[in-house]
């Protein structure tokens, strides 16, 4: 049987401008090792794990209070090994680095035209996101939690939660309410993200009566914040307590944006 050809191959010039490439360059300098392929740097990635993983600390040169005072302890043990022990960082500092006019996200649904948000405007809205979850007492620690589909909303609020050491987990919109409680059930959440609805195959979906179903079922629950994904105006939908995601945001201006310095391996989600 031959090998099958790869679907598309990038040119060489945009190989030799790659963030791959660049690291490999720099292996080169500190390590002596010529790695050409792809398959050579994953062997030293497994081979020799604390100098490949010294050398990515160094590469990507992360935003953190304190530097890492060793690299791997543990090292073969799974569970177990730890990464980069003393390190105080903050994940979504270091993805909000930039704060300037350059687009960080771009999204498109089923319907509307395609929306890009700058990395200024994702930092302010993760601002204004962190202050509502604050005025919910939110603290590190504690869990968030997204009955959503994936849109900018859901990602600011993810960024929101990590900025104050809170975890984010989050289940699709077309689940059931059963499906949803058997995993916010175990986290217990104490704030709500959930959309009015979905749209799939060109046909809108309602979110809402499930939301306020599941919300019902968290007793953790400090604040539900309901977003108007589908433009059907339902509002909070009945949705007892919950606000409406221009509520949860406040007042259109520009609240500080601080982040809980927090140890390299602090949890940062829960996935099922």
């Amino acid at each position: 049987m031959s090998t099958p050809e790869p679907l598309w191959t990038p040119p060489p010039e945009r190989v030799e401008q790659s963030q791959l490439r660049a690291f490999l360059r720099l292996a080169a300098e500190r390590t002596g090792r010529t790695l050409q392929t792809y398959d050579e740097a994953w062997r030293w990635s497994v081979e020799d794990l604390e100098g490949f993983w010294s050398l990515a600390w160094e590469f990507f040169a992360p935003i953190a209070r304190a530097e890492p005072k060793r690299t791997l302890v543990d090292a073969r043990k799974m569970p177990g090994a730890r990464f980069f022990e003393g390190a105080e960082l903050n994940f979504a500092e270091n993805l909000l680095r930039f704060r300037d006019d350059r687009t960080a996200l771009i999204f498109q649904g089923e319907k509307g035209e395609p929306r890009r948000i700058s990395y200024a405007e994702l930092a302010r809205l993760v601002a204004r996101a962190r202050r509502g979850l604050v005025e919910a007492g939110v603290e590190r620690g504690d869990r968030v939690a997204g009955f959503v589909p994936n849109v900018p909303e859901s990602i600011v609020a993810m960024l929101a939660a990590a900025s104050l050491g809170a975890l984010w987990s989050s289940s699709s919109p077309d689940f059931g309410r059963q499906g949803v409680l058997d995993r916010f059930g175990q986290i217990e959440p104490k704030v709500l993200f959930c959309a009015d609805g979905y749209f799939y195959n060109g046909k809108r979906f309602d979110s809402l009566e499930r939301a306020a179903e599941v919300a019902a079922s968290l007793p953790s629950l400090k604040r539900v914040v309901v977003i108007d994904f589908t433009g059907a105006g339902a509002g909070t939908g009945g949705v007892e307590g919950a606000v409406s995601w221009a509520d949860f945001l406040g007042p259109d201006d520009d609240p500080p944006l601080a982040f809980e310095s927090l140890p390299f391996d602090h949890p940062l989600y829960v996935m099922y």
